[in-house]
């Protein structure tokens, strides 16, 4: 599946810092953190920023890279 842009909420923005939060409709978490899944959303999405997902099989929390040109997920440290 790919990303559905009306599911991805801004929850919080300070100082040039964004907290989002997707909803997916049915895809899974591993389908959401594949590289390239937010790629459409790349001009959104700031190195820094966290991210809130709900999917079908759970939820996690991850912080925002970029990486070969478009944004990916990466666990905290």
């Amino acid at each position: 599946m790919s990303l559905v842009t009306r599911n991805l909420s801004v929850l919080s923005y300070a100082q040039g810092f964004t907290l989002w939060h997707y909803r997916a409709e049915g895809e899974r978490l591993d389908d959401i953190t594949a590289p390239g899944f937010f790629r459409d959303a790349r001009d959104l999405l700031a190195p820094g920023d966290m991210m809130m997902i709900s999917a079908r099989d759970g939820g996690q929390i991850l912080t925002v890279t970029h990486g070969n040109h478009h944004p990916t997920l990466a666990p905290l440290r």
